[in-house]
């Protein structure tokens, strides 16, 4: 049997932040009504597209697991904010890192990353692919109204990668558990596709409708059913999780989820102090900080989890492998940026703060 192993990582986060201060600038809120609801500090706004975000965080991935483009034999990149509908932005990325295999997005928003990996590891334990790049990439300051103090304290932008391979090595991906609650759909959503009326000036001005109490709720549901689930289904107690690294939509639905699953807060990962909701990139960008903290250490027992528009949610459990350090490091840089996050936002506050 092939056993399914993340082997490579990386991510990218533009250079330019938006701090709570930054934004208390132009809309009614500050910091003090921000950090005790939410736990973020500042986010990033890019200067490119997605995929500019998403090709960085490939090739950092790639390197570190020592492999070129041309290995590849499978891309998956999870978007909810792609540059274009059609053609998938997994082509642009699969280009520009010189891939020659199948390249698909998908959209399950803040749960994109984890239906990824469980399908890349699927496809590796049935022996159809052999080496799989899987990417959470978004833009979502692209969608803000900056005017609504709800969505706009709340996003930002970034992307991560993993590299999983096959291995005769028992471990990787134990199992996963995949749901979507379609009846609250509407709680979360970005009214933007072929549903608008695409001659009415309003339609310019979509934005993501949120219901902060519903999601909250939910979120706390969603994760955590799956999460037993996939426990059970692996055979794993909760005391033998070594870290919980969840989906960072707010530090509050994070310290709820772990206190009722009975897990020490100490063993979540929590990084969304400094870069805000970036939905599908939350996950591998978390993955990231905690390898470059020297936080996950080899052979390890993991459990992800998240939850999203859809209203999708998703676990999965894994078991680290030996090597927790890259084995060569991608010179991969985005183009230079010479504003700040307010510059970059401007032309947007400026059209929903008027």
């Amino acid at each position: 049997m092939q056993y399914a192993h993340i082997t490579g990582w990386g991510k990218c986060v533009p250079p330019a932040t938006l701090t709570n201060h930054d934004l208390a600038t132009f809309i009614e809120t500050s910091d003090e009504w921000i950090k005790p609801r939410t736990g973020i500090s500042q986010r990033h706004i890019s200067h490119v597209n997605t995929s500019g975000l998403a090709v960085v965080a490939a090739k950092r991935a790639l390197a570190a697991a020592g492999l070129e483009g041309s290995d590849i034999d499978m891309i998956i990149l999870a978007t909810a904010s792609p540059d274009t509908l059609i053609p998938n932005i997994a082509s642009t990325v699969q280009a520009e890192i010189g891939a020659k295999c199948a390249a698909f997005d998908v959209n399950a928003a803040c749960s994109g990353f984890l239906y990824g990996l469980g399908l890349a590891s699927s496809l590796i334990k049935s022996g159809q692919n052999q080496k799989v790049l899987v990417i959470g990439a978004e833009r979502l300051s692209f969608y803000l109204d900056w005017s609504r103090r709800e969505t706009a304290v709340l996003f930002g932008d970034g992307a991560g990668a993993v590299v999983l391979e096959a291995s005769e090595i028992e471990g990787g991906v134990l199992g996963y558990e995949l749901n979507n609650d379609p009846a609250g759909r509407d709680i979360l959503s970005a009214g933007f596709g072929t549903a608008m009326d695409r001659f009415a000036a309003e339609s310019l001005d979509f934005f993501i409708q949120f219901d902060g109490q519903e999601i909250f709720k939910r979120a706390i549901n969603g994760m955590g059913k799956l999460s037993k689930k996939v426990l059970e289904k692996c055979n794993i107690d909760k005391d033998e999780v070594d870290w919980v690294i969840p989906h960072q939509a707010n530090e509050r639905i994070i310290d709820t989820l772990i206190s009722r699953m009975k897990i020490p807060k100490e063993k979540a990962v929590v990084n969304i102090a400094n870069y805000g909701n970036t939905s599908a990139a939350t996950i591998p960008i978390a993955i990231c900080d905690a390898l470059e903290k020297g936080m996950i250490k080899p052979n390890q027992t993991i459990l992800s989890c998240a939850f999203g528009a859809g209203l999708t949610s998703a676990a999965l459990a894994l078991k680290w492998g030996d090597r927790v350090t890259p084995l060569a490091e991608s010179d991969a840089e985005l183009p230079p940026c010479d504003k700040t996050g307010i510059e970059l936002v401007k032309r947007a506050v400026d059209h929903f703060c008027k």
